[in-house]
């Protein structure tokens, strides 16, 4: 018996994929049966049927849809747009607030309150002030993915080891210097974490920005498919959604084990 326990949590690599497939074998056996005995007004199965297609087929159709894949391209640029701003921002201010000591004392108990406050409050509020478009739903995506990045990026600029930046002043190393050899480098594994964290909290953004402002992208096409309702295009669209993030989370996961790695070296 403890063999097979530890053979069950050992880190074989056909271990772990026998896992996986029986994992999603299993979970998409439970959907279509789900699917086919719930109430169609609530759930739709997996496969389905020629006369009533499930929501892999309907992932099929929508590779063919040209606006599903525009409503995709605009959920994207909408992601991409915001979380981007997030980082530019985000990690420089992150740094400068580790640097300087008073600045970050005046403005630490703001920025906690905006972090505890639900970004989806704050919509009502951006759209009073902004109104509909493009720019309001990214400032959403922005709120969302910020705080995350920002605070991992602190973390990391003030753990940076003061025996490097006396050094560095020894040396009379410029701020720029201290910034490329030592600052940077050092935060980077942390701001990937932040990257990480933040990455759902983004699409969680989009997706609220598409609903409560003006609808647009994977929102526009949920909430049409929740009003009809036409629960297999409903899930569909939300696995879409879904897709997306495993995909982000994973590359931003790979990046951070990779820079993780090289801290654990360095230190």
């Amino acid at each position: 018996m403890n063999k097979l326990i530890q053979l069950i949590n050992s880190d074989v690599r056909w271990v772990r994929r026998a896992t996986l497939v029986a994992s999603v074998l299993l979970g998409a056996a439970i959907w279509e049966y789900a699917g086919h005995n719930a109430n169609p007004l609530y759930m739709a199965p997996l496969i389905g049927s020629a006369q009533s297609p499930g929501v892999a087929l309907r992932l099929v159709s929508f590779v063919g849809d040209s606006h599903f894949r525009g409503a995709i391209l605009s959920s994207l640029k909408l992601f991409a747009t915001g979380f981007a701003l997030a980082l530019v921002v985000a990690v420089p201010f992150g740094i400068i607030l580790a640097r300087l000591a008073p600045l970050r004392v005046a403005l630490e108990s703001y920025i906690l309150v905006l972090y505890v406050t639900p970004m989806v409050a704050l919509i009502p509020f951006v759209l009073s002030i902004l109104g509909f478009g493009f720019w309001p739903k990214v400032l959403v995506v922005f709120l969302f993915a910020f705080f995350p990045v920002l605070y991992n990026t602190l973390e990391g600029a003030r753990s940076v080891k003061p025996e490097l930046l006396e050094v560095a002043g020894s040396f009379r190393a410029s701020e720029w210097s201290i910034w490329r050899d030592i600052l940077i480098p050092y935060t980077l594994p942390y701001a990937l974490t932040g990257i990480r964290q933040a990455t759902g909290r983004a699409l969680v953004g989009m997706i609220a920005a598409e609903f409560f402002l003006s609808t647009s992208g994977l929102g526009e096409v949920i909430m049409v498919a929740s009003r009809t309702p036409d629960m297999a295009n409903m899930l569909a669209a939300i696995s879409v959604v879904t897709i997306l993030g495993v995909i982000l989370m994973r590359g931003a996961q790979a990046l951070e084990q990779k820079y993780s790695a090289w801290r654990g070296v360095d230190e």
